[in-house]
């Protein structure tokens, strides 16, 4: 039997701690005046007015361990204000009526892909959170919101934000330790403009480069997924005293379990995602499952998202498709009981309301799973007044609701939240900051992937005059893809800071063309480089075969490569694009051929390795498909035979 199949022994579970640095000595100087400081602190803590004030239950003195304190607020609230605390509403629901926080003491606000306030500046953002908390404190028991967002690739919903390469592009880095950076930077610029909560990462395991959400997935194996975490790391610290931090956010994972590994035409919106995943118990334990096991055990995940998806068992005759969302076996068997998750289940986007039934049926169907807060953008009443009901009339067990209660309020004292609710502006001025987009470039030129190179031309010379096509190129929005500042991306976006690729070019080459068309004279060109790819989308709107998409190379990016190619003498193309793209019978002709995935606001970094200054280090996260029918390919596959193997990527050395 294997280790989380239900009815198996997981034995003990441990979640490992990286160490912490020691600071640097007090001069002697400054340790008289810390001592001093000390003894002024002890004497203040002995008097009379010393927090908390004698009388306050035990929940509001932090002197108390966590779980004395979840007892003890626990054991104040009603249902309806523990019903309250399970609810999760979107903020275009709640900002034209604030009073909706208080009068259903709602756990949690959201804003969904683009949602943000009017100013979306960081005050803005702090402002608007620090307001709606506002509302949150004035309930009978004063329990703090939690406020989440998509933070998938930099606090991709700020405006002037710093955005980074997306999962994709870091899987291509294999460089766990610059995970843990990005997801620290994200953190900080997360928490300093108000949220404390991310949905972040996506540990799906992408199987099929037809799936609209390739680029949110680290890669094609779960081993490549668990190498990447680190970024869970750099999101909440190593302990969990590290999440009360100015620099900290609680993380998720997502989407538990198997979206990347859907079978292609089983989707209802698409091709892929929201599909079914057909497989048996032990290709899902070891493919999908893993990363999330590693998640609780090595990095103390806070919050986990199901999935969509559905799941379809081959190795139980008769099997039907389970929603991930609805099903106790997984949900409460096997993530909480058997892996040992002790932090919080959120449902995705209405996610509960595509399991069967009414909806009094899909609220108790979910909650009794195991889903502990429910996501339900607008209709939260709705939602906490059906649950009541449900509990009321003995079909969730209270026992039930305790549990979910407790697992939010614990999350939310690690978080500080109730000693400090309101935004600490600490790190505001380090959003988008020069340093913070310095991790971003070199972050872009590690993920680059040289997949051809012949007779060595690359790096390029900077003295040669370069010409560049192809409008990704010069187009901030398309190098960033969705989940950037809307929900699904747009051409043409210049709301965060950033360089484009051109841009990049200009900074080592003595001379330069550019032709969006390929358009303008190549006369006297030594170089042609070609920038194509894709045009951003996210979620199902990426399926291909949904919204006229393919892997297929566009006819303008054909046009391109064949014009520019077949004039200048040497010719390299770079593709900009959230999965790879068929370009087999185009690869002839090129000289050099770069996967520059979605490299977000520094295409400067894309730049960098083409010239020399940045050596090339990255390697395929996934396999290289020949053609769109040979999809899914994956390493491991019998008779594989992809155009790149997976991990193919050729090194050159800095100049």
């Amino acid at each position: 039997m294997s280790k989380f199949q239900p009815g198996a022994d997981n034995g003990d579970l441990c979640a490992g701690s990286a160490p912490r640095s020691e600071g640097k000595s007090l001069s002697r100087v400054r340790v008289r005046v810390a001592l001093a400081v000390l003894v002024l602190a002890v004497a203040a803590l002995s008097s009379a007015s010393a927090w908390p004030p004698e009388g306050s239950p035990d929940y509001l003195d932090p002197h108390r361990p966590v779980a004395q304190r979840v007892a003890d607020l626990l054991g104040r609230m009603t249902l309806a204000e523990k019903v309250g605390q399970m609810t999760q509403a979107e903020r275009s629901a709640v900002d034209g009526d604030p009073e909706l926080i208080t009068r259903l003491g709602l756990g949690s606000v959201l804003s969904g892909g683009g949602s943000g306030p009017a100013s979306n500046t960081p005050q803005g953002w702090a402002d608007m959170v620090d307001r709606y908390q506002e509302r949150a404190l004035a309930t009978r028991l004063r329990i703090p919101l939690l406020y989440g967002v998509d933070s998938v690739h930099g606090n991709n919903n700020l405006v002037g934000a710093t955005i980074f390469p997306h999962n994709i592009a870091l899987g291509a880095t294999r460089d766990p330790d610059l995970a843990r950076e990005i997801g620290h930077i994200t953190a900080t610029e997360t928490r300093a403009a108000g949220p404390q909560w991310v949905f972040a990462p996506c540990l799906c395991v992408t199987r099929d480069e037809r799936w609209g959400r390739t680029y949110e997935s680290f890669g094609e194996t779960a081993e490549l997924v668990q190498r990447m975490e680190t970024v869970i790391d750099g999101l909440q610290g190593t302990t969990p005293q590290d999440l009360a931090g100015p620099d900290r956010v609680l993380a998720t994972a997502k989407h538990f379990a198997g979206d990347g590994d859907t079978t292609y035409g089983t989707s209802t919106v698409g091709t892929l995602d929201r599909g079914v995943t057909i497989t048996d118990w032990e290709h899902f334990e070891q493919v999908d499952l893993a990363p999330y096991a590693t998640a609780v055990e090595r990095h103390r995940i806070g919050s986990i998202m199901p999935s969509f998806s559905s799941v379809q068992w081959t190795d139980r005759p008769g099997s039907a498709p389970t929603r991930i969302s609805g099903s106790g076996e997984l949900l409460t068997g096997v993530l909480k009981e058997k892996i040992g998750f002790d932090g919080f289940l959120i449902s995705d986007w209405e996610a509960i309301h595509d399991l069967p039934g009414d909806y009094p049926e899909q609220v108790r169907t979910a909650v009794n799973a195991g889903m502990d807060m429910v996501m339900e953008p607008s209709t939260a009443p709705e939602f906490a007044q059906t649950l009541i009901a449900e509990v009321e009339a003995g079909r969730v067990p209270t026992t039930r609701i305790d549990d979910a209660v407790s697992r939010i309020l614990t999350a939310k004292f690690r978080l500080g939240l109730f000693e400090h609710p309101y935004t600490d502006r600490t790190h505001i001025d380090t959003i988008g900051s020069a340093a913070h987009r310095a991790v971003a470039r070199r972050a872009v030129a590690r993920s680059q992937v040289l997949l051809k190179n012949d007779h060595q031309v690359l790096p390029l010379d900077r003295n040669r005059h370069v010409y560049v096509a192809g409008v990704n190129a010069d187009d901030l929005g398309n190098q960033a893809g969705g989940w950037t500042v809307t929900w699904q991306g747009q051409s043409g976006n210049t709301a965060f800071p950033g360089t484009t690729i051109v841009d990049g070019i200009r900074q080592h080459a003595a001379q330069v063309t550019y032709s969006a068309d390929a358009s303008a004279p190549m006369t006297g060109a030594d170089v042609g480089v070609v920038v194509i790819g894709e045009t951003p989308y996210a979620e199902f709107f990426g399926d291909v075969g949904t919204h006229d998409r393919t892997l297929g190379l566009s006819t303008a990016d054909r046009a391109t490569i064949h014009k520019v190619c077949g004039t200048i003498e040497v010719c390299v193309v770079l593709d900009v694009a959230g999965r790879p793209q068929v370009i087999t019978d185009e690869l002839p002709e090129i000289d050099a051929f770069v996967m520059s995935w979605l490299p977000g606001g520094e295409g400067a970094g894309v730049a960098d390795p083409l010239f020399g200054s940045a050596p090339y280090t990255g390697q395929l996260p996934v396999s290289w498909p020949r053609t769109e029918q040979q999809e899914p390919v994956n390493v491991g596959d019998r008779d594989y035979d992809p155009l790149f193997p997976y991990g193919h990527g050729l090194t050159t050395h800095d100049r």
